[in-house]
């Protein structure tokens, strides 16, 4: 393996949502990602999570798959799991459980509400999460119901990647103490951290409460996505004066709009002035002419369209992996660049070669296996 990760030892609890996209980063970096699941199944080459990783099929309701759990995690520099609180507690492998066996462990813990507080306990999904610290009260559009932007901003913003921000942190940490320790990392915690700068700009009077009437939620006229002449659609950004300069003498735009390019009061009827110059020209034709410019408009393309933009091809942001589109490894590295993804393992496909590497026997693990221990 290769990677500026090689070296790292991850056990990875399954599950659903951030964590599995947490460990899969991991993996693409060059960590031993061993995923303990519940039960042996056939390869899914679409299962793209799972991408890069071990994968051990263990009974975690016997005493000795739990036993065999612990065994991997007292060998491992990070675990992370993705459960209700106390889940792991009640199985024996909580932060006391595993810190005692492995005392430099860090124990990456990812929910949505955190392990405590009063809805710590409560089930809910990316959409609430939004919902409760103010983030999906600004999307969508002012007349109509706030719209939630899929699973991107609560599950894998503010969750995967503060829980990768947590260990990482904690790894380096340790470098220093010698001591692990435990990541609640919670996406009612990560969302609203990323609106640094909206919440900068509320208290400044800048940012309105009110949908679509701000410069970023597609208020201002410069801002926002506008349909072509057949049907596709771009994506116009230019915030800054200079920029939104040239996309007024590109897109044929009034010129004196340059001198009141931020009047709110104009905004809304600019919006339909502008939409309607969009809409004589197809998307391709925007796209040439604004090619090269500093105008920040660029087409907005479907999944499949993606991979084959000239510069999503030049970055390589893409691969085909025995059929499947999926996202190359990033960001990119000067001298440790990892590996080139593989397809992921059938559920349990290591779980015979990992439990020899802890010292289980051939015979023990056809014993374990015929009772139900290896599933």
């Amino acid at each position: 393996m290769s990677g500026p990760l090689t070296g790292l030892t991850v056990v990875e609890m399954a599950g659903l949502g951030p964590a599995p996209l947490a460990g899969q980063f991991l993996a693409d970096l060059g960590a031993e990602v061993i995923l303990i699941t519940r039960k042996s199944g056939k390869a899914n080459p679409a299962d793209i999570n799972n991408r890069g990783k071990l994968s051990v099929a263990l009974n975690l309701k016997s005493a000795e798959g739990i036993e065999a759990a612990m065994a991997l995690i007292a060998r491992a520099d990070v675990l992370i799991e993705g459960f209700r609180p106390g889940v792991m507690e009640r199985m024996g492998l909580g932060p006391d459980a595993c810190l005692t066996a492995n005392p430099t462990l860090v124990y990456g813990r990812m929910t949505g509400w955190g392990q405590d507080g009063p809805m710590a306990q409560m089930a809910g999904h990316d959409i609430n999460y939004l919902g409760l610290t103010g983030v999906l009260h600004a999307i969508g559009k002012k007349d109509q119901p706030p719209i939630p932007p899929m699973n991107i901003a609560a599950d894998y913003a503010g969750g995967t990647m503060f829980l990768l921000l947590g260990v990482l942190s904690a790894i380096y940490e340790r470098h220093h103490s010698g001591r692990g320790q435990v990541i609640d990392a919670a996406m009612v915690d990560g969302a609203p951290a990323l609106m640094a700068l909206v919440h900068s700009m509320i208290a400044m009077g800048r940012w309105s409460e009110q949908r679509e009437s701000n410069w970023l939620d597609g208020g201002a006229p410069f801002y926002r996505s506008y349909e072509c002449a057949d049907g596709k659609y771009v994506s116009v950004g230019p915030l800054e004066p200079q920029f939104f300069a040239q996309l007024v003498d590109l897109a044929g735009l009034p010129q004196d709009h340059k001198a009141s390019q931020n009047d709110e009061t104009s905004w809304l009827d600019r919006h339909a002035s502008y939409a309607q110059v969009f809409q004589t020209k197809t998307r391709a034709e925007w796209e040439e002419i604004f090619d090269g410019t500093d105008a920040c408009v660029a087409p907005i393309l479907t999944w499949s369209e993606a991979p084959q933009h000239p510069h999503m091809k030049a970055r390589g942001v893409f691969t085909d992996v025995n059929g499947v589109t999926q996202v190359a490894p990033a960001p990119k590295f000067s001298r440790s660049s990892p590996d080139p993804v593989g397809s992921p393992p059938a559920p349990g496909a290591d779980t015979d070669s990992v439990m020899a590497r802890l010292g289980y026997d051939a015979q023990t693990i056809a014993r374990m296996r015929e009772n139900g221990i290896l599933t």
